[in-house]
């Protein structure tokens, strides 16, 4: 009874920190013509009740594709379907075809919001809790509450979700994947994923540890035999759950390779959100590689769109191989969290047109595995938030995030003390440092080197942080703070991908049997 009572005390003060934030601004308030994302989701809305499904992906004189047209997978739209049926009940004018453009007012915005805080109860933070009630506690591990309170407070989430806006479906359904493959139902968690692919085609990033967690398992049980069976189930399932999103538009080919289109934009070029074509003519900053390059580097200019698409793939491709070969070689629970981190976070960094956002990507993984690496994980959470900073602030979000972002950090301190978690074996280093001795000394003192470095990382993005909200920038320079929060962000990332593949490569404990770890 008393860790369901702490556990009911941290949702609560989970949801009152989410319903706060969302009382601020949202993206694109007040600013026509395109407005933000609040306004596309409105949109989403507006076509899907008022236009039949064939019409949902194709431009017509009654939608526009090049104001917020759809371009998620079919289970987004289904979704805004449903919202809008409830938006109709209750005021025609919120999804009134064509004068709704724009709509903005105080009762829609409560609407908007609480659609967002359901989905948030229902799915995200459900999932959240029973992961960290299924984590084994030991005496070096925290309660499920203590664990649960970290993750749900994670202030990247909780400011584009309930700031920005944005909904958390397809996170929460891919942890609900996590969480079933935990406890060895295979079946369901292939469905939970699948239908976290059709809400957002961005789950490719997790894809890959999916489908190797899964291949490995079916090698170790032996091919000939049950190993082919539950190959045989999880083919099925896949197949079955794909069809089941995909039957309103599977009568037609056109319709399919339109909404196909939609979804996986080739043409626009390696990046479109981040235009670093000069470091002084930006819009949103992405911090990938690609973007960060682009300051010094035309690459648009340079490369054609085809060759950056093949470079983007094989460069992608080649940073997540390695911990792909060693998940499929070597399946295991531990192996498949840390798996979905570095493939996440090579997509993010490598991959074709990347969105700020997409960082939560890697961000929610990093959650998962906080329990076991709490100084290297809180750190990352830390920096994916701050790589954030550009777009929050656009938002006008600078009070909710200068908030969270403070308070996050003080509850893991509390919760985990990370500051004495820097060992070589606190960071699952310990293999690794023993491969190079002889070699390297520096291991140590390598418990005070990382202290002294996350210092001088949170000084850095605090100076960054204060110099872009209240410091105008040199007017031959106007993007220059955002410029400079990406390109920071995009070193950590970098580190941050290299520590995890060694954390991986160097892992030789098989933890398949185990719940999780």
């Amino acid at each position: 009874m008393e860790k369901w009572s702490l556990m009911t005390i941290t949702v609560l003060l989970a949801l009152t920190v989410r319903w706060a934030v969302s009382l601020g601004s949202y993206s694109g308030a007040g600013k026509p013509p395109m407005y933000g994302d609040y306004e596309a989701q409105r949109h989403w809305q507006e076509i899907t009740y008022n236009l039949p499904i064939r019409q949902w992906y194709f431009n017509t004189s009654d939608n526009n594709l090049l104001y917020w047209g759809l371009d998620y997978p079919p289970l987004t739209a289904y979704h805004s379907f449903v919202c809008a049926y409830i938006a109709k009940l209750i005021n025609p004018d919120w999804v009134a075809l064509h004068t709704s453009r724009g709509y903005e007012s105080q009762p829609h915005k409560l609407f908007m919001r609480t659609t967002v805080f359901v989905a948030d109860l229902l799915v995200y933070v459900p999932a959240v809790i029973l992961y960290c009630f299924s984590l084994k506690e030991t005496s070096a591990k925290k309660k499920a509450s203590t664990c649960a309170l970290c993750i749900l407070l994670y202030p990247g989430l909780i400011l584009i979700d309930h700031g920005h806006f944005q909904y958390p479906l397809s996170l929460g359904l891919a942890l609900w994947a996590v969480l079933c493959l935990s406890h060895d139902w295979d079946l369901l968690g292939s469905v939970a994923f699948c239908l976290a692919l059709n809400y957002k085609q961005m789950e490719l990033y997790h894809s890959l540890p999916f489908f190797c967690y899964l291949l490995g398992k079916c090698f170790k049980k032996g091919l000939k035999g049950k190993g082919l069976v539950l190959l045989a189930k999880l083919a099925g399932t896949v197949l079955l759950s794909f069809a089941a999103c995909w039957l309103p538009f599977g009568t037609d080919v056109e319709q399919i390779m339109q909404v196909l289109r939609r979804l996986f934009p080739i043409d626009r070029g390696l990046f479109e959100a981040c235009m670093f074509s000069s470091p002084t003519h930006c819009s949103d900053k992405v911090a990938n590689i690609w973007c960060s390059l682009s300051v010094l580097i035309k690459i648009k200019n340079v490369i054609s769109p085809r060759t950056q698409l093949k470079l983007s793939f094989a460069v992608t491709f080649l940073s997540l191989l390695p911990a792909c070969i060693k998940l499929t070689v070597q399946p295991s629970l531990r192996g498949f969290k840390f798996a979905l981190v570095s493939c996440a976070l090579s997509f993010f960094l490598f991959s074709f047109q990347v969105h700020e956002k997409s960082i939560l990507l890697v961000s929610v993984p990093v959650c998962l595995i906080i329990n076991e690496i709490p100084f290297m994980a809180t750190w990352f959470l830390l920096v994916s938030t701050f790589s954030l900073l550009p777009l929050l602030l656009k938002d006008e979000l600078l009070l909710p995030y200068a908030v969270t972002t403070p308070a996050f950090l003080a509850v893991c301190l509390a919760s985990f003390s990370i500051l004495e978690k820097t060992s070589a074996e606190d960071l699952q280093l310990k293999a690794f440092s023993l491969s190079l001795k002889g070699y390297v000394s520096c291991f140590k003192s390598f418990p005070r080197i990382a202290r002294s470095l996350f210092l001088l990382s949170l000084s850095l993005m605090g100076i960054l942080s204060v110099l872009s909200a209240a410091v105008p920038p040199p007017q031959s320079l106007p993007d220059l703070f955002p410029v400079a929060v990406a390109v920071v962000s995009c070193l950590h990332f970098l580190l941050f991908l290299v520590y995890f593949n060694v954390v991986i490569l160097w892992d030789s404990r098989n933890r398949g049997q185990k719940k999780m770890s």
